[in-house]
């Protein structure tokens, strides 16, 4: 099957090697180098347009909803060669309402727009763990799911457009909490002076482990917070979405503001780092923030 990649980043790349991994013919596109992506089998095109030319089933992952515009309705985008039958999805993290902007001149030329998120960090996708979340026309999700087999082997149906989105944000409201959890936990163990990995064996086995404490944990005890797999400013990003569509909906966010102003004040020193770096901020505290009631 000849399968389209437009967007060839973190999250794109390894979708990509997946899907060749797989079988799949993948044809690819990004406005920068593409070598990583040739190196691995992918073929790559001169436009998004060129990759909706030769793939009835597309997939973009873009980092923002001007990028997302540019790709599908600026020159050489896939509404040129959008047609009859084709299927595109976005796997990237927009408001619904941008996101659903581009059904109706999509479908205009005959083709579907899905709504896609990736619930998983860039490793999680290179070893088929991340979840693959889809939302839209069942049928047109039911005609993309061998594709979606070849990138992991976890994926759910969530229901109208839109519900892959919501569904990422109460995911990543889970993920915020539990990074926050783990890096307090840990923080406040080690302060105590229990040994780093009796602790981290301790709290990965107990009734409070987590994904994320999985994940994380360990880095988090070694201090390996770079490569980043997941920087902070993307789960605040999540968090400040949650919170605006739960305005809008009338419900209460405590915990999302708590985790908002945690993820406020921790930004600053994590840096370019992964989010596992939160930890320093735990450990510090006291410095950071004298006279605040901890």
């Amino acid at each position: 099957m000849k399968i389209g990649i437009v967007g060839l980043g973190k999250i794109g790349l390894p979708v990509a090697k997946n899907l060749i991994a797989s079988g799949h013919d993948v044809f690819g596109y990004r406005r920068s180098q593409m070598t990583d992506f040739t190196a691995i089998g992918g073929k790559a095109a001169t436009s998004p347009a060129a990759v909706g030319a030769v793939c009835d089933i597309v997939f973009s992952c873009m980092p923002d909803i001007d990028a997302l515009a540019s790709i599908i309705e600026g020159e050489g985008g896939l509404l040129e060669s959008a047609r009859e039958g084709q299927i595109i999805v976005e796997l990237g993290s927009h408001p619904v309402p941008a996101k659903e902007a581009f059904v109706a001149p999509l479908a205009a030329k005959g083709a579907i727009f899905l709504d896609g998120e990736v619930a998983g960090t860039p490793g999680m996708i290179a070893a088929r763990k991340a979840n693959i979340f889809l939302a839209g026309p069942r049928d047109a999700v039911d005609r993309v799911a061998p594709a979606v087999k070849g990138i992991s082997d976890v994926s759910l149906y969530l229901g109208a457009f839109g519900c892959a989105t919501k569904v990422k944000l109460a995911n990543n409201i889970l993920v915020a909490l539990d990074i926050a959890g783990a890096a307090q936990a840990i923080a406040f163990g080690l302060k105590l002076g229990v040994e780093p990995e009796l602790l981290l064996n301790a709290l990965t086995t107990g009734s409070g482990s987590s994904t994320q404490l999985g994940i994380r944990g360990p880095w988090m005890i070694a201090r390996k917070f770079l490569p980043l797999q997941g920087p902070a400013p993307a789960l605040k990003y999540y968090l400040k979405q949650a919170r605006e569509i739960a305005d809008g909906s009338g419900i209460k966010t405590d915990i999302i503001d708590c985790l908002s102003g945690i993820f406020d004040r921790a930004i600053p020193l994590i840096g370019e780092r992964d989010v596992a770096a939160m930890l320093e901020y735990f450990e510090n505290r006291n410095d950071l923030f004298k006279g605040e009631h901890a």
